[in-house]
C-alpha cells in the first residue's frame, strides 16, 4: 500500500490568496468609511476561512469522496429547513439564526453540489453516458430550484453552473450540449414568465439604465461613472469622489470593484485581474495534476467556477450583466461567502498535497 505524503500547504497558490486578503484590507478601509470596527470584523473572518481552508486542505480526497453524499444530504435537508423556518432578510429567507451567527445554507452548496455531480460522475466510465448525465442534471436541478425559491436567483445560476461545469469535464458531448442549450432557448420564455417582477426589472434595466435612472438603473449607472472616473491611473486610495460621497450603493460588498477602479484605474484594475487569473491558473494546474477522477473533476469545476464568480461581479459592476448580488470574491465584506471559497481552495490544496499517490 502507497505511503501517503504528508499534508503541506501550496505557498504558489496562498501567496495568491493572501495577495487577495490583502486587498481586501485596505479597500474596505476606504470603502467603509475608514470604519476600523468593520476591517476588525472583516480580519476575523478572514481568519476563520483560512483555519477552515487549512483544516480541508488537512482531509485526504478519498475522504472527502466517502463524505460527499452527506454533505449533499445534509446540504438539501438545511435549503429545506430555511424555507420553512428560515431568517427573512431584505425580502429574502436565506438564513438560518443559530444565535451567535447567521448561517447561508446555500452557501455549502456551492461545495456540496459540484462534489456530489463528481461522485456521480465516476461511478460510470469516461465520457459520461446519458443516463449518468440525466443523474448529473437532477442533483444539480433540485439544490438549485430550492434556492430560487428562497429567492435567490443569482446565488441559484452560480450553483447550477459548478455543477455542469463537471458534467462538462466528465465528456458530455458536443451534440447533448447543443440539445441542450435549443432546450434552454426554447424553454427562456418560460424562464420569463417564472421570474419576479424585480428580477425582470433588473434584465431590462441592464438593456437601458437610464429608462429608471434613480430608482433601477442607480446601481448600475453610479457604478459605472465611477468605474470611468477612474481612468487610467485612478484618484488614488481613499480618495474617490464617487465612493466617499456615498454615490456607489453597497461599496463595501457587491459594488466594492467600483470603488477598486476609481481608487486606481484601469492599470489597478488589469494588476487585481491578473492576481484572480494566477489563483485561476494555479487551481487548474493543481486540477490537472490529480491523479483520481473525482479529484481532478472538483478541482478543475471549483477553478472555474471561482473564474465564473469573478466575471459576474464584475461584468455587474462595470454594467455588462444584470444586477444579481453576487460579492466580489475573497474581496468583498463577507463571512460566509469567503469560508466557503477558502474550503473550496481546501479542497485544491488537499488534491496538491496528495496529487501523487493512487487509491
Amino acid at each position: 500500500m502507497s505511503r501517503r505524503q504528508p499534508f503541506s500547504i501550496d505557498w504558489v497558490l496562498l501567496s495568491g490568496l493572501l495577495t487577495l486578503s490583502i486587498i481586501s484590507l485596505f479597500l474596505l478601509y476606504s470603502a467603509g468609511d475608514q470604519d476600523m470596527d468593520l476591517l476588525l470584523r472583516q480580519s476575523v473572518r478572514m481568519g476563520l476561512a483560512f483555519a477552515v481552508m487549512f483544516f480541508v486542505a488537512s482531509i485526504k480526497p478519498e475522504k472527502l469522496m466517502r463524505w460527499t453524499p452527506w454533505l449533499y444530504g445534509i446540504g438539501l435537508l438545511l435549503l429545506i429547513l430555511v424555507l420553512a423556518a428560515g431568517v427573512i432578510g431584505k425580502g429574502a429567507q436565506r438564513w438560518i439564526d443559530l444565535g451567535v451567527i447567521r448561517f447561508q445554507p446555500s452557501e455549502m452548496m456551492k461545495l456540496a453540489v459540484p462534489m456530489m455531480v463528481a461522485w456521480v460522475m465516476v461511478k460510470q466510465p469516461m465520457p459520461a453516458r446519458l443516463g449518468t448525465v440525466i443523474l448529473g442534471f437532477i442533483v444539480v436541478l433540485v439544490p438549485t430550484v430550492l434556492i430560487i425559491k428562497q429567492p435567490d436567483l443569482g446565488t441559484s445560476l452560480l450553483i447550477a453552473g459548478s455543477g455542469v461545469v463537471v458534467i462538462f469535464l466528465a465528456g458530455m458531448s458536443w451534440r447533448l450540449i447543443m440539445v441542450l442549450a435549443g432546450l434552454a432557448a426554447a424553454a427562456a420564455p418560460l424562464g420569463w414568465y417564472l421570474l419576479h417582477d424585480y428580477q425582470r426589472q433588473r434584465i431590462m434595466t441592464l438593456i437601458d439604465p437610464w429608462s429608471d435612472p434613480l430608482g433601477s438603473g442607480y446601481h448600475t449607472i453610479q457604478s459605472a461613472i465611477a468605474v470611468g472616473s477612474g481612468g487610467l491611473y485612478g484618484k488614488g486610495w481613499l480618495n474617490g469622489s464617487q465612493s466617499q460621497l456615498d454615490f456607489i450603493p453597497e461599496r463595501s460588498t457587491d459594488f466594492i470593484f467600483a470603488v477598486f477602479s476609481e481608487e486606481f484605474g484601469f492599470i489597478g484594475s488589469v494588476l487585481l485581474l491578473l492576481v484572480y487569473l494566477f489563483i485561476v491558473g494555479r487551481s487548474l494546474f493543481i486540477a490537472m495534476e490529480a491523479k483520481e477522477t473525482y479529484t481532478r473533476l472538483l478541482c478543475g469545476s471549483l477553478a472555474v467556477t471561482f473564474a465564473i464568480y469573478v466575471f459576474v461581479n464584475i461584468g455587474m459592476v462595470t454594467g455588462i450583466l444584470p444586477v444579481v448580488g453576487v460579492p466580489l470574491p475573497l474581496i468583498s465584506y463577507g463571512g460566509t461567502s469567503m469560508v466557503s471559497l477558502m474550503a473550496g481552495f481546501g479542497i485544491l490544496m488537499s488534491a496538491h498535497a496528495n496529487r501523487w499517490f493512487m487509491h
